[in-house]
């Protein structure tokens, strides 16, 4: 291997386009983080003067609203328009929120591993250790009948030995290495990876800096425009519940989700789905080293 030994280095102009289906020019998915945090332990704030209290009723009560509420107005703006959810979720979510879990199914949700619990940074654990981790991981996914393709760690953190775990349990591609606007071999276990972006990420726009809603959207469609410009790339808006789905940011939110997926040439799709039409490419990974 070479580069980062994960991923070579590729420029993205000594590589084709990825020829989209019904010739779009981008291909678009949300991905919704539905994640459950512990009580009592430090986590995505909404404000810093009481994150490293125990118990933190002003920052869990935030996240909570979430689940209790966010993800459902969302989800009614997903119906609306037709949009399969690419669902990031931590497995602890199907023991805690099982209602959240059986609306994903009734919709046809693409699921995504996401560590246990946001509580928990997928990080630091020895091979053996990790291993036993992922078991559990996976039987609770098994348990309700769905077999995750995709990943993205906590934090978008991993260790060195995860994708290589992760393509033993049958996960196809990951998020973590959000390095480019179109999918990419990886040098593990046949796995690829699928953009992600970190620069509309609701996370990083609204957390911690005093950012507008309407300049969400701006950036957002900002986004569109450029990708739309040159086509062949993936459009990923991550997002959470508790954050987009607060009533102060979700006007701005319905707007960008309207205008995309109304766009004649936005395939409105998957990770999955993405993940599965560039493997079938001849610029897909043909090894499983």
């Amino acid at each position: 291997m070479s580069g980062n030994l994960l991923y070579d280095y590729s420029p993205i102009t000594e590589r084709p386009k990825v020829e989209w289906p019904e010739g779009k020019r981008v291909a678009f998915y949300c991905g919704l983080n539905i994640e459950h945090f512990r009580m009592g332990m430090p986590a995505t704030s909404a404000s810093p003067l009481t994150a490293g209290m125990s118990p933190d009723p002003m920052n869990h009560g935030w996240r909570d609203y979430g689940t209790r509420v966010g993800i459902w107005r969302m989800m009614e703006l997903f119906d609306e328009v037709g949009l399969r959810a690419s669902a990031i979720t931590n497995s602890e979510v199907i023991e805690e929120y099982p209602q959240i879990i059986e609306a994903g199914i009734e919709r046809d949700w693409a699921w995504l591993a996401h560590g246990k619990t946001n509580s928990i940074l997928h990080t630091g654990f020895s091979e053996q250790d990790e291993t036993v981790f992922l078991d559990e991981l996976f039987a609770m996914w098994h348990k309700v009948g769905l077999q995750p393709r995709g990943w993205l760690g906590p934090a978008l953190t991993e260790t060195y030995s995860t994708p290589k775990l992760l393509a033993e349990r049958g996960v196809r591609y990951l998020l973590d290495w959000n390095a480019d606007d179109r999918p990419f071999p990886l040098n593990v276990g046949g796995l690829i990876e699928v953009p992600y972006s970190m620069d509309v990420n609701d996370i990083s726009v609204f957390v911690g800096h005093p950012t507008a809603p309407s300049v969400y959207e701006e950036l957002a469609l900002a986004q569109l425009e450029i990708l739309l410009e040159e086509g062949g790339g993936v459009f990923a808006l991550p997002v959470h519940p508790f954050v987009v789905g607060q009533p102060s940011r979700f006007k701005h939110f319905r707007n960008i989700i309207r205008a995309i997926t109304s766009h004649p040439d936005v395939w409105v799709t998957t990770s999955e789905d993405i993940a599965n039409h560039f493997l079938s490419t001849p610029a897909a990974p043909t090894a499983t080293a």
